[in-house]
């Protein structure tokens, strides 16, 4: 045991003495009352030995090389101006926020614990930056890398097969979200064209029911020109127009439907038993349908004259 930790030890020894000691004498005075704890009314006395301290630091000091302890010592680095004028720009709210508000106290800059604890943060900065700035030449001077190499693979902590889980979970759940949303755009889209049908459905109603009315009106004698049916003939001429390019298309491009082996030979046309369809389908006569029309009306009821 060296001589300071027998020292240490026999002051503490003292210490716990004296203490007792001092009890013995408070009991003998009556200045113990009922309780654990014991007023101390005198001043202790405050021992700095400036000595034992020293042994004490340099017996914990560890004799470690700078890279690994990696502590510095060093001034501010330059305040940079993004930074000055950031500082600025939160002085100039401070000072509006505290300009002709009554509720609030006004507070000095200088004061202004918010302000001050912007500036604090600000140092900090300062200061891990001036370190950065002076160990890291100082780290490339003693041959130490800062950087890690491209071709770097460190230990994960989890495996491969666990993340290939991960991503494969992280798809699932984008995966689902994107059919989910085009299922809702879907329905969007359904909604808005049953509204438009709905909409047009009930427009041609109205124009109906309205061009009926002044056709009552007209009727009546109420009113004295038929304007609106030429609007209604202009209306029906487009209609028309519409459905005449709709049967241009059809000629020239088809109905839609399968027309791959349409012409292929089949067992009833190699028989020959098609022909008949053929050529009733070629007449423009429906297959299955009588070819005899009926008569007209004025026909029939002169034949049942007749009769």
């Amino acid at each position: 045991m060296s001589d300071f930790e027998m020292e240490d030890s026999a002051s503490g020894y003292d210490s716990g003495d004296n203490s007792d000691a001092e009890l013995q004498a408070a009991f003998e005075r009556g200045d113990l009352k009922p309780g654990l704890n014991v007023e101390f009314n005198g001043q202790r006395e405050r021992v700095n030995d400036v000595t034992k301290l020293l042994a004490k630091t340099e017996a914990i000091r560890l004799k470690l090389p700078w890279e690994e302890r990696l502590d510095m010592v060093n001034e501010l680095a330059p305040l940079a101006p993004e930074l000055a004028v950031q500082l600025e720009k939160h002085e100039q709210k401070r000072a509006n926020l505290f300009k002709g508000n009554l509720k609030l106290p006004y507070i000095r800059p200088e004061e202004d614990p918010v302000l001050n604890d912007f500036k604090r943060e600000m140092l900090f900065h300062r200061q891990a930056q001036s370190a950065v700035l002076e160990a890291i030449p100082r780290l490339h001077e003693m041959g130490i890398k800062t950087r890690r190499p491209d071709d770097y693979f460190a230990e994960m902590a989890k495996s491969d097969e666990h993340m290939q889980k991960v991503r494969a979970n992280l798809m699932a759940k984008q995966q689902g979200q994107a059919k989910s949303e085009r299922i809702k755009q879907i329905r969007e889209q359904r909604k808005m064209g049953k509204m438009l049908a709905k909409q047009t459905k009930v427009q041609r109603e109205s124009e109906k029911k309205e061009m009926l009315d002044k056709l009552k009106k007209f009727r009546k004698g109420k009113l004295k020109n038929l304007d609106f049916l030429e609007d209604a003939k202009a209306l029906e001429s487009k209609q028309k127009q519409s459905a005449d390019k709709r049967k241009q298309r059809n000629k020239r491009f088809g109905f839609g439907g399968k027309k791959k082996g349409l012409k292929r030979n089949t067992k009833s046309s190699s028989a020959g038993l098609d022909g008949e369809k053929s050529t009733r389908r070629q007449r423009g006569v429906k297959a299955g349908a009588s070819v005899n029309k009926r008569m007209g009306k004025s026909r029939r009821i002169k034949a049942k004259g007749k009769k």
